[in-house]
Order: C-alpha cells, then sequence, then structure tokens
C-alpha cells in the first residue's frame, strides 16, 4: 500500500480531527489556518508554550511563558527567545509566501537586551523584506512590562510549487 501524497510528493498531512482543531484553537491557529498547521503538539514550539494572538503576514505575535523554558541561572534561556523568534518569523513568511510553498529558514541572529526570570515573554515579527524567494522579519521580544528583552531578525528561503 503507497502511502497518500500532497502534489510535490510529500506525504500528505492526516485528515483534521475534532480533537486536533480544537489543539489548534488552543494555541490561537483560526479554523481558516488549520490546514497549514497540520501537526499540533508535535513540535518544538508546541512543548514551548508558544501560543499565537495575531496571525498575519505584516504583524505575527505570540507568547511564550518563562517557567520550563530557563536556563541554570533562572533566566529565561537564550535559545527560547530564538525558537520564540524563529517560529514567529517563519509563520509570518510562510503566511506571506501563501499555500502550496515551503518556507525553510536560512538565517536567523538575536541579541540579547536584558534577562526576565518569570512571567510571560510576548514576541512580534515585523516583515523587512519581503519577496518572492525571501523573506526577513524582524522580531521583538518584550516581557509583560514592555520591556525589549531581545531583538532577532530571520531570513526565510520561500519555495514555491
Amino acid at each position: 500500500m503507497s502511502a497518500v501524497t500532497d502534489t510535490d510528493g510529500r506525504p500528505a498531512a492526516p485528515p483534521l480531527t475534532e480533537t486536533t482543531r480544537a489543539r489548534l484553537r488552543a494555541r490561537g491557529i483560526p479554523d481558516e489556518l488549520h490546514e497549514r498547521f497540520p501537526f499540533p503538539g508535535s513540535g518544538l514550539a508546541d512543548r514551548m508554550g508558544i501560543v499565537f494572538t495575531e496571525l498575519s503576514a505584516d504583524r505575527c505575535v505570540a507568547t511564550m511563558p518563562v517557567e520550563g523554558n530557563t536556563q541554570p541561572a533562572g533566566l529565561l534561556h537564550g535559545g527560547a527567545h530564538v525558537v520564540l523568534a524563529e517560529t514567529l518569523g517563519s509563520t509570518a513568511a510562510s503566511l506571506w509566501a501563501g499555500p502550496g510553498a515551503t518556507v525553510v529558514g536560512t538565517d536567523v541572529n538575536a541579541t540579547h537586551h536584558r534577562g526576565v526570570r518569570d512571567g510571560v515573554v510576548t514576541g512580534t515579527a515585523t516583515p523587512l523584506h519581503r519577496g518572492r524567494t525571501l523573506a526577513t522579519y524582524e522580531v521583538v521580544m518584550t516581557d509583560e512590562a514592555g520591556r525589549r528583552l531581545s531583538t532577532a531578525r530571520i531570513t526565510n528561503l520561500i519555495r514555491r510549487g
């Protein structure tokens, strides 16, 4: 028996169950985008507790708890900042590219400005460049008081068809 594949020959996502759709809604993903996020619970963003609050190619916002994402000194791990930034930048680039496109990160960098030990971090991705084959987003992470914690930039390659 052969596996079901999509138009690019890759394995097709299984049909979404109501349980899957409920998990996607809990992550802040609206119903009309569920087909673009077919595997809730299987990705790093889920394990990090990232929840989207805005989703568009112009502005992508999500929150992430500090608890569970710290380094040994008790501060939010620098890698957690980068996970949030890459999640937001790649998601926004995917929304820019549209259905059927594949988006992969080619460069990500971050500057850490301030540490945080508790609460929730908010990341906001806004476009710096959006072309046919590359999309670059700046992602700013802030604490609950609105203080900038880090600034990241992510560039994604967009593959169409």
